[in-house]
């Protein structure tokens, strides 16, 4: 019954996943297409160019270039949207991994948790029974044994002195536990928090930065600034120059 409940709440959440995988990849096409036509678009004003480059006054030559510097502007704008939306993608999916994970965990505890309870009572049980058995045996033979049973003869101790305890055996998994564990062990890092990516990420302008991608909250953003951005180390090393 228990196993039924978490399936079906786990396919509830994951009802839209779907299409909004399908949004999200229908999206990034699109930039993909849109940045091939700016590629082209620069390739024939940067052809213009040279072709004409001698024939030019300064003035048309300034304006063509910030034609071509405009249509470079852009392609690397649709290339950040299409990052962002690769990310948040990532972060979708993850969500739901390690929602399924923690269902998971906390499912394995349950049954943990019941097979600790009835070993136990079913232990208890056949000790008693035993007892009860030791006992008569020992009422009827004392006269000529007069010995008595001894506690550490139950099965329970003998259990206790063989073997760990059940609850030894069983270590309880928590939820927590599973939510704190790396999605990829191997999944490169960024940011100042040396974190795997995710939610909203910024990149340095700084193509020499060591760590490129950074975590709006780890550089105290809220949405993403307009023009160039630099990270914190490379701002104080633009600083000392």
């Amino acid at each position: 019954m228990a196993t039924a409940i978490y399936l079906e709440h786990y396919l509830d959440s994951i009802e839209n996943l779907p299409c909004e995988l399908q949004r999200n990849f229908t999206l990034m096409r699109d930039l993909d297409n849109r940045t091939e036509e700016k590629k082209g678009e620069i390739d024939k004003l940067a052809e213009e160019y040279i072709a004409n480059v001698k024939i030019l006054a300064s003035e048309q030559r300034v304006e063509h270039l910030q034609k071509i510097q405009n249509a470079y502007s852009k392609c690397k704008e649709f290339s950040d949207d299409k990052v962002q939306l690769a990310m948040q993608t990532y972060e979708m999916v993850d969500k739901h991994i390690r929602r399924l994970d923690a269902d998971l965990a906390r499912f394995e505890n349950e049954l943990k948790e019941k097979l600790e309870v009835s070993g136990y009572e079913s232990a208890e049980g056949r000790a008693l029974k035993k007892g009860e058995m030791r006992g008569l045996r020992e009422k009827r033979g004392s006269r000529g044994r007069g010995r008595k049973g001894s506690d550490e003869d139950s099965p329970r101790k003998k259990k206790m002195k063989n073997g760990p305890d059940l609850s030894d055996a069983l270590l309880p998994v928590q939820p927590s536990d599973v939510l704190d564990m790396p999605v990829d062990p191997n999944e490169p890092t960024y940011c100042l928090c040396h974190q795997v990516s995710y939610g909203e990420m910024i990149g340095c302008d700084n193509p020499d930065c060591p760590i490129e991608w950074f975590h709006f909250a780890c550089v105290d953003l809220a949405t993403k600034p307009k023009g160039k951005w630099f990270c914190p180390r490379c701002t104080q090393d633009r600083k000392k120059k």
